[in-house]
């Protein structure tokens, strides 16, 4: 058999790899906790490290003393638009994290707070498995996820997940200067904020169509974003 047909092949058997991804609203519930007190995640993955070598930008915050204390200074620079002491960790020639020591993370128990709540499942919760502006290596391991649906709610909480993911991308200009996320990983972030607003009071899924206008909904999300990021820390 050819190289490349051999490829093709293992990638293909890759792909229909499946992995639990959990029980689609109890990891909701985890990823907005998360996202609110700054704990982190668990993520079962294994020896996979798409995210740890796929040319990714890691920022971090000047509070966070032990990680940047384990960090070169050589290796981090100021972070663009962001204020003064946040600064950003880039990768080597390969695309990997400088970090990285015999595929595994030489600080890990003082790695950065964007790692301890990074978490790939995002991209399959909001429905973003193709076709998005990250690396092939990390959607190759988001295809691989499957959520359990023990719960009428749980299925209706992933499909209004996925739908404000896709109403954010393609409404881009019902939104006060056109100001969506630029990455697929905020766009995922946003949509756990917001997804309630897809959600009807009976916890069924916002069909398509409702009577909102697409200003109104975009109203809606602005507004969802602002109350649950005013509840970080709290």
């Amino acid at each position: 058999m050819r190289d490349d047909a051999k490829q093709h092949q293992f990638k293909n058997a890759a792909e229909q790899h499946i992995l639990p991804a959990g029980d689609f609203s109890f990891w909701l519930r985890n990823a907005r906790n998360s996202l609110l007190s700054d704990n982190g995640t668990d993520v079962a993955c294994g020896e996979c490290i798409a995210c740890c070598s796929s040319y990714q930008f890691i920022s971090i915050r000047p509070e966070e003393i032990l990680t940047l204390n384990a960090i070169r200074r050589d290796l981090l620079v100021s972070a663009p638009g962001r204020p003064k002491g946040h600064v950003l960790l880039g990768y080597d020639k390969k695309g990997y994290c400088p970090m990285m020591q015999n595929n595994a993370c030489s600080i890990y128990e003082h790695r950065p707070l964007t790692c301890r709540t990074y978490d790939c499942r995002m991209f399959s919760a909001a429905g973003m498995t193709t076709g998005y502006e990250t690396t092939v290596r990390i959607f190759e391991r988001v295809r691989q996820w499957e959520f359990s649906y023990p719960s009428n709610l749980d299925r209706a909480e992933h499909e209004a997940m996925k739908a404000a993911a896709k109403f954010i991308r393609e409404h881009a200009s019902c939104f006060p200067g056109g100001g969506i996320p630029r990455s697929s990983g905020q766009l995922a972030v946003l949509a756990i904020k917001v997804y309630k607003v897809f959600l009807k009071e009976d916890g069924e899924a916002m069909p398509e169509g409702c009577i909102l206008s697409n200003a109104e909904i975009a109203d809606a999300i602005v507004e969802a974003c602002k109350r649950f990021d005013a509840g970080r820390g709290a």
